[in-house]
């Protein structure tokens, strides 16, 4: 059966839905409305790591040391210790499978020396993809005032990660773990169940 994009997310505040390569917009509901973007948040905290990467001012096997900071996060995480060191790999892994905010925090420390430079980068690039209704406070998504985004500027950020095709490397992996020889080890079960 055909069904209206309206019969299935009939619920939805706002949604869009957009064709990657060209950026036509297929179908849409009030998708310049300001929302919270929670963890979509981290679609741009992903995007600036693998432009690290691509760049080569970061390698996948680079070891990060996890500040206080960032294992302070709470929320969704896979607990990182003060100064445990973990590859760029592994904390990428955990971002792109389980939404990991002490992961996110850490990359973002390793790349930008603080999240609050990150956070900055951000909303340069929120700037220079020419987008107007994204404001990011943090690099999680963690409720802050004024950090906002809509689904119209989500799809468009989410349009450039995808450009990357390392991405579906890990956003493809349903379980997989981490500090797999050690009594720490921890399970990661995808978030998103597609």
């Amino acid at each position: 059966p055909v069904y209206k994009a309206e019969e299935i997310v009939n619920d939805a505040k706002s949604y869009i839905l957009i064709e990657p390569i060209t950026g036509k917009v297929l179908v849409e509901k009030n998708v310049h409305e300001r929302l919270s973007p929670a963890s979509m948040t981290k679609i741009m905290s992903m995007l600036l790591i693998l432009e690290k990467i691509e760049d080569n001012k970061l390698k996948w096997d680079d070891i990060v040391v996890t500040s206080s900071n960032a294992a302070s996060m709470g929320g969704s995480q896979i607990f990182l210790e003060p100064n445990e060191k973990m590859s760029v790999k592994d904390l990428f892994k955990a971002v792109a499978v389980a939404s990991a905010n002490d992961a996110t925090v850490a990359l973002a420390e390793k790349t930008y020396g603080t999240e609050s430079n990150f956070v900055k980068k951000m909303n340069e690039k929120v700037k220079e993809l020419g987008l107007k209704n994204t404001n990011f406070k943090n690099a999680t998504g963690l409720d802050a005032a004024n950090h906002y985004s809509t689904s119209y500027d989500m799809a468009y950020i989410a349009r450039e990660l995808i450009k990357y095709e390392k991405i579906f490397e890990f956003s493809t992996i349903y379980e997989d773990y981490l500090r797999e020889n050690s009594e720490n080890k921890f399970w990661l079960v995808n978030t998103n169940k597609l």
